[in-house]
């Protein structure tokens, strides 16, 4: 079996920006949560989606805010989105996909949790991070773990990795570490830039364990020096970039492998959700109803 694992608020986010506004009948914003709804119904008619799971952020905020002031947090998030989670979390529920709404932790934590777990089963011959974020990408393990960017239909499998970052997947966190991740809040150190780091990263892994002299880098990157003096000066950053990078693995997930198992959604929760925000088109959607 394969296992999917879902990046909910991605999923969210890229309905929101790609659908056009629609409310429910009683005037609530809803076209962002209908658009994960008929991307997760597409997903579920494919011969090979059997287990699946979806994790949400159900705060944006998590654990490394307390770690690092600079975090990603929900600031500049349309509120017409914002208040669309819990409605997406029911919807997706209702679909009968077991949901991990993440506060304390973060969405990726979830996936990572999961992938981790689950990997190694002998049931299972895949597991299958349907998301982009690079951060996922550290999860990935030869073929047995993958990323699937849904949208561009692209599968990054571990050569995928090497050949889009320059490092294994072990080394992504330090890879952003170094780099810095935008789109996290993290800011990297002055003058690592991808190719820079790639090259240093391909050959000590870890960015513990670079030489403080560049002499010993085999091949250097150009202004190798000043790369090293800035790694210098910026020790316990880069640690804690590092730590803010890692995802976690010790999200409490109850589920068992058999819970992913999607045997189809809750007719009743569903079609009451459906007439609800206004999605009759999609009320008979499913292609399999959960027996009472």
């Amino acid at each position: 079996m394969k296992i999917h694992l879902l990046d909910g608020t991605y999923e969210l986010f890229r309905a929101h920006f790609a659908m056009p506004p629609m409310n429910s009948p009683d005037g609530r914003p809803v076209a962002a949560v209908r658009g994960l709804m008929q991307s997760f119904l597409a997903l579920l008619r494919e011969d090979d989606v059997t287990h699946v799971a979806c994790a949400f952020d159900h705060v944006i905020e998590s654990f490394r805010n307390q770690m690092f002031d600079g975090y990603k947090t929900g600031e500049g998030t349309p509120e017409e989105l914002l208040s669309q989670f819990e409605l997406a979390e029911r919807a997706v529920t209702a679909m009968g996909i077991v949901v991990w709404p993440m506060t304390e932790f973060e969405a990726d934590d979830a996936i990572a949790t999961a992938a981790a777990r689950w990997a190694d089963d002998d049931r299972v011959s895949q597991v299958i991070i349907c998301s982009p974020d690079k951060d996922l990408c550290q999860m990935v393990s030869g073929q047995d773990v993958v990323c699937l960017d849904r949208q561009k239909k692209i599968v990054t499998d571990e050569n995928g990795v090497i050949e889009k970052f320059g490092v294994l997947p072990t080394s992504i966190p330090d890879y952003l570490a170094l780099v810095g991740d935008a789109a996290d809040g993290i800011p990297g150190v002055a003058r690592w830039g991808a190719k820079g780091t790639s090259t240093v990263l391909s050959q000590f892994s870890h960015v513990e364990d670079i030489p403080a002299d560049p002499a010993a880098w085999n091949p250097a990157p150009r202004g190798a020096k000043g790369l090293a003096e800035n790694l210098s000066a910026a020790q316990d950053e880069v640690a804690l970039y590092k730590a803010l990078a890692m995802l976690r693995l010790d999200v409490p997930i109850t589920e068992t492998l058999d819970d992913l198992e999607w045997v189809g959604a809750n007719e009743s929760a569903y079609k009451t959700l459906c007439q609800e925000l206004g999605f009759g088109r999609i009320s008979e959607a499913p292609t399999r109803w959960k027996d009472s």
